[in-house]
């Protein structure tokens, strides 16, 4: 090998069991870890691929390409999160291409059918102008301009363009003017100021700019004040720091928890360091962005999946600047984490418990929260975790000593908690409409709270108008065809529809089985709740937020703005409706039908319940007056019913961590879940039942299954789920990696070659 010879070491963005090597073309200069290069793969793939290392040993096993293009000037990623990416692939399961597919924006992911590409990042320009140098260093010479330009009236035009040119230029406080600026108004014409620029009185030039507006508050936010509780939690925290890199805040709902948010971002600014607000749905940015850009302006950048390519490259590399440009504040759902930081100090990942921070397809299946704990060591940094109903698992870690613990239980303004009421459905409630989902008592709260001039929040945790049809007569039932699971009714799309794979039909006449005209519909949902809501209140504004109603990157934000602003009166909504929003004038809070959570085939469905419902209550009666909840079941002797009118989550962690010690989940051992998938039933039985034979001689009894999940045939394929508990002192990485070992060999036998194969590690 010649001594000169280099070769790199790349990710790219697919499932590749390691890195690939290329060598470096001799006519290239430095290549850096980080940097993306354009390298071959089959016979006419072309991908941009990032650098992992740069050596100089040649593979002995196989003939090495050459790369053929280096794409950046500087490192889109650097070692650190390299690190990051190769410590997630090896916890999750994964891949390191999987985990760069899931990291770097669109806009940095290349590829082709040919040996050329274009980049898909093209930073927006826009036209500014400028005084020309002659004039804006003699003014002597331009009051001379300006009288020759006076004196002559065909000239006037080109007078009051250069004269509304100074005023921008004053009223901005910056010598350049944007050209789109200086022609909105009537005084300037696109003649006169090609005129200037013809004779050298003004210049032009393309500046690269922001893609989102500058951020100017109507008024000044006033400076924080803490109250006593609020002051004492957060002195305790930075105590706590100086034990723990995790504290966990445990505050009531309406306990001022964003407020010690901010002091403390303040605080981490200060020292020159970066702050990531992890928040579980972009739902929750809305309100919280406001707040923070109030008080630290366009230092605050937003990231998540509904912005393009564009934007999002435009954050990442706002992120990693060294100038003023560069944001310090980021909030972002759970993909924030790939940012390229410089040197983060805090990482607060707001309602913590919520499972929204858990990705679930594709892979790497991570958990945000878990991850943000592996990022805060990496730089050094310090990690708040913050809720009201925390996760049976964060709690845990604060009794074993592993995170601490701050505890906030007033509310702010010494405001009560909501009084919870559970409306009995066993009794004869019913509205005299006979509408199903609500009770005589809710709707008489309901009326007193509108004719009060307040706002209402129903629950119901189903979207559609009704979960499914049913045939009168001979009870058919129509299911995707593609998926075991029946398909909901859409009343706006007039569809039925699956929520797996998407497939949609249009609403039979009759039945397609009987052709009979009697069909039903079963249940209700949030289109269904919003309909007949109509009837009740004919003179109420009504308005949903669920999946179907927030599509669009704005749509969300219109509806929680109306709803602050009061011209929604009812808001109807799914499990958006219970995370941390905060409404002045929300006075009564219904959940529909809370039984729903309880009977879910899930270990954490008692857990989750408790949560949901606690969170949902908590949007109740805020700043003036104490809330009123209604909770309407049919089991209102429920522990867990009793244990959310007492704000008792002590009671109901007590509970499950008693469960989960007898039968051994966590927070006392790890789950590794996998999942198989085929076409044929048959393949998939028989590829399960060898693997799982495989895995009780080295696991025995801590293997579950082989066992067909609640919807067992998901787009056409079968589906069958292994679970391994791995005990808390086991020797989680050599078990996971001989997991890892098994299934590839289970794979290589011919019969099971085209089983699809996922890995779930600390399933949510």
């Amino acid at each position: 090998m010649a001594e000169q010879e280099r070769y790199i070491d790349v990710l790219l963005p697919l499932a590749l069991p390691r890195p690939l090597t290329y060598r470096v073309p001799a006519a290239w200069g430095e290549v850096l870890v980080g940097q993306r290069v354009l390298v071959p793969l089959g016979r006419r793939k072309f991908y941009a691929a990032v650098v992992k290392r740069v050596h100089g040993r040649r593979p002995e096993k196989y003939a090495v390409r050459e790369a053929l293009q280096l794409l950046d000037e500087t490192p889109v990623a650097d070692a650190r999160q390299l690190a990051f990416w190769e410590w997630m692939a090896s916890y999750y399961l994964s891949t390191e291409g999987e985990v760069m597919a899931a990291a770097l924006p669109s806009g940095f992911k290349l590829d082709s059918d040919c040996a050329e590409v274009e980049e898909k990042y093209v930073p927006r320009r826009e036209s500014y102008l400028s005084l020309a140098e002659k004039y804006q260093t003699d003014e002597a010479a331009l009051s001379a301009l300006f009288d020759a330009l006076e004196q002559n009236s065909r000239l006037q035009r080109q007078s009051d363009t250069l004269l509304l040119f100074m005023e921008l230029s004053q009223r901005l406080r910056q010598p350049m003017v944007p050209k789109r600026s200086l022609l909105a108004s009537e005084k300037a014409s696109e003649s006169s100021l090609k005129q200037l620029l013809k004779k050298g009185v003004l210049c032009q030039k393309e500046v690269e700019v922001s893609r989102f507006s500058s951020f100017k508050p109507q008024k000044a936010a006033a400076s924080i004040t803490l109250t006593e509780p609020q002051q004492a939690a957060m002195e305790e925290m930075l105590r706590q720091w100086g034990r723990f890199q995790t504290v966990l805040l445990h505050g009531v709902t309406g306990s001022g928890k964003t407020e010690i948010y901010i002091r403390l971002i303040q605080r981490v600014l200060e020292s020159g360091k970066q702050v990531l607000y992890l928040l579980p749905e972009i739902a929750l940015t809305t309100q919280i962005i406001h707040r923070l850009q109030c008080y630290f302006g366009d230092k605050v950048g937003v990231y998540h999946s509904r912005f393009n390519e564009q934007e999002r490259v435009e954050i990442w590399n706002r992120v990693k600047a060294e100038d003023a440009s560069a944001y310090k504040v980021v909030i972002g759902a759970r993909s924030a984490l790939f940012l390229p930081f410089r040197q983060l100090g805090l990482i607060i990942i707001d309602e913590e418990h919520d499972s929204s921070f858990k990705q679930y397809d594709p892979s790497p299946r991570y958990h945000a929260r878990d991850a943000a704990m592996v990022l805060a060591q990496q730089h050094q940094a310090k990690v708040l975790l913050g809720s009201a109903t925390p996760s049976v698992e964060s709690y845990a870690n604060t009794q074993r000593g592993k995170y601490g613990l701050v505890t906030l239980s007033q509310r702010y303004g010494g405001m009560a908690l909501p009084e919870i009421r559970l409306v009995d459905l066993r009794q004869p409630l019913r509205s005299p409409k006979g509408m199903a989902p609500y009770s005589e008592a809710l709707l008489a709260q309901m009326s007193e709270a509108l004719e009060a001039g307040e706002q209402v929040i129903l629950f119901q945790n189903r979207r559609g108008f009704s979960p499914h049809l049913e045939c009168g007569s001979c009870h058919y039932i129509p299911v995707c065809r593609h998926c075991d699971v029946a398909l909901t009714y859409h009343k706006a799309r007039h569809q039925l529809r699956c929520h797996y794979c998407g497939y949609a039909e249009e609403l039979p006449h009759d039945c397609p089985q009987c052709k009979s005209p009697n069909l039903q519909m079963r249940g209700f949902g949030t289109e269904k709740v919003e309909e007949e809501l109509a009837v009740f209140f004919p003179q109420a504004r009504i308005a949903r937020l669920d999946y179907d109603t927030t599509r669009s990157r704005t749509a969300y934000e219109k509806i929680i703005s109306q709803f602050e602003t009061g011209r929604i009166q009812v808001l109807v909504g799914t499990q958006m409706v219970t995370k941390g929003l905060d409404f002045e004038h929300v006075s009564t809070v219904g959940i529909l039908n809370a039984d729903n959570l309880l009977h879910f085939p899930d270990f954490r469905a008692f857990e989750r319940a408790f949560q949901v419902i606690s969170q949902v209550s908590g949007r109740a009666g805020r700043r003036h007056r104490r809330g009123k909840v209604l909770i309407q079941t049919y089991f209102p002797d429920h522990p867990l019913f009793q244990w959310v009118m007492r704000n008792d989550y002590g009671s109901m962690y007590r509970h499950v961590m008693g469960e989960r010690s007898q039968f051994l989940y966590p927070p006392f051992c790890r789950f590794v879940k996998m999942t198989l998938r085929h076409k044929s039933a048959e393949v998939l039985d028989a590829a399960a039942a060898q693997w799982a034979q495989w895995l009780r001689r080295r696991f025995g009894a801590a293997v579950l299954g082989p066992a067909y999940p609640t919807i067992p045939r998901v787009k056409n394929l079968y589906i069958k789920d292994i679970i391994v508990k791995i005990k808390e002192k086991g020797h989680l990485s050599e078990d996971k990696q001989w997991i890892r070992q098994s299934a590839e060999a289970l794979l290589s036998e011919p019969a099971y070659r085209s089983v699809h194969l996922s890995y779930d590690v600390d399933p949510c």
